[in-house]
């Protein structure tokens, strides 16, 4: 099998109304690859911004079957993960990597 990098593991930042109330409470959610684990999303989080992570929790969200334009069509699933900080410890989205 192949070793997932450390940047390819992390997707992107999911930034919804959800998210934002999450990040109150040093919480910060990703869309990570599918076949990572918490081990290495904690790992990666830690390097790439410099944190300490204290919990990962992930959910996989299904995919679902959706009708558009009257045909067909499935919206893909995926994994995310909620990343519990260090207090007083923050990830800053919009500057990017």
């Amino acid at each position: 099998m192949k070793k997932i990098n450390f940047i390819d593991s992390i997707r992107s930042p999911i930034i919804t109304e959800k998210a934002t109330i999450l990040s109150e409470q040093n919480k910060t959610v990703f869309k990570v690859h599918n076949k990572a684990n918490k081990k290495t999303i904690k790992k990666n989080i830690e390097k790439i911004f410099k944190v300490n992570v204290i919990k990962v929790n992930i959910i996989n969200q299904k995919s679902k079957l959706k009708m558009k334009q009257g045909r067909k069509s499935i919206k893909t699933g995926y994994k995310k993960a909620i990343i519990t900080l260090k207090k007083g410890q923050s990830i800053d989205l919009t500057t990017g990597i």
